[in-house]
């Protein structure tokens, strides 16, 4: 259980990660920035507590992995790699320009601190198994995180992966539902209703938890009780928002990539100033 101190400290590195993802974002003009938003606290609290990892040697063979799966969300991540000091936080303002180290898509032979190339939705749950059953193999301690996306689990490719794990028994990958209720064009219960997230992978025998995604000591906690859980994968799913933590995004209805008219250029400096302030408080 984290200390208020600890649950501060990962609050204030959440807000960093959202005010750098914003102004990446702003400064090229659209992106995608709704569901990067929604993983933010979770970005925070594996990066700031959770991850063995080492910015100077972003290629150690024992750290943690992190495979994010809706690899749309790219700008948060690279947010975060940034402050966490594996490139000069200047590089974010070329996201998605042309020479860029930083595409839309996540690009581990693009970006220093990915691990995984992703964005084909529903391949990163084969990867991330894949990389989980390797360290195994090869008698590593180390922990896979995975992030998929509440409307990827539309594709078939995640369940015949939550078979897998299960039947392999990976109880060193850990994975997290980013449940914001949207995929690109609409509502997830109107386009392809998932029904009970939960229900779904705990009847293919993988450790079930749910977590308010924008509450780190809650997110830290059920990540401490999955590496509890021996001989089987854990997924936590979590309650999210598309846009979190922005209110003229999470008021945008199409916010999976969004075009900055003038109107959100004024609303995402209101923004900046907002969480500019909040950092003072810390």
């Amino acid at each position: 259980m984290l200390c208020q101190k600890e649950v501060n400290q990962l609050e204030k590195f959440a807000t960093e990660i959202r005010l750098e993802t914003l102004k990446e974002i702003k400064n090229l003009g659209f992106g995608h920035i709704g569901g990067a938003m929604s993983i933010v606290e979770t970005l925070a609290v594996l990066y700031g507590k959770v991850m063995k990892i080492n910015p100077k040697d972003p290629k150690w063979e024992d750290r943690d992995w992190l495979v994010v799966s809706k690899g749309h969300a790219g700008p948060a991540v690279y947010a975060t790699l940034a402050l966490k000091g594996y490139f000069p936080i200047e590089e974010l303002m070329t996201l998605n320009k042309p020479k860029t180290n930083l595409p839309s898509h996540c690009d581990r032979n693009k970006t220093i601190g990915i691990d995984m190339t992703t964005g084909s939705l529903g391949q990163g749950m084969s990867t991330a198994i894949g990389i989980a059953l390797g360290n195994r193999l090869d008698r590593r301690d180390s922990y896979t995180y995975l992030i998929l996306g509440d409307g990827e689990c539309d594709e078939g490719q995640v369940w015949e992966g939550a078979l897998f794990a299960h039947h392999r028994k990976l109880s060193h990958l850990i994975t997290f539902i980013d449940n914001n209720k949207k995929q690109l064009d609409g509502y997830t219960k109107d386009i392809n209703d998932l029904g009970n997230i939960a229900e779904k992978f705990s009847s293919f025998g993988w450790h079930i938890q749910n977590a308010n995604g924008s509450d780190v000591a809650k997110i830290y906690e059920t990540i401490e009780k999955a590496k509890e859980e021996k001989g089987k994968p854990s997924v936590i799913i979590l309650d999210t928002i598309k846009g979190q933590g922005l209110k003229f995004v999470e008021d945008t209805m199409f916010n999976h990539h969004m075009k900055f008219s003038a109107e959100d250029h004024k609303a995402a400096d209101k923004c900046i100033i907002e969480l500019e302030n909040k950092l003072k408080e810390y």
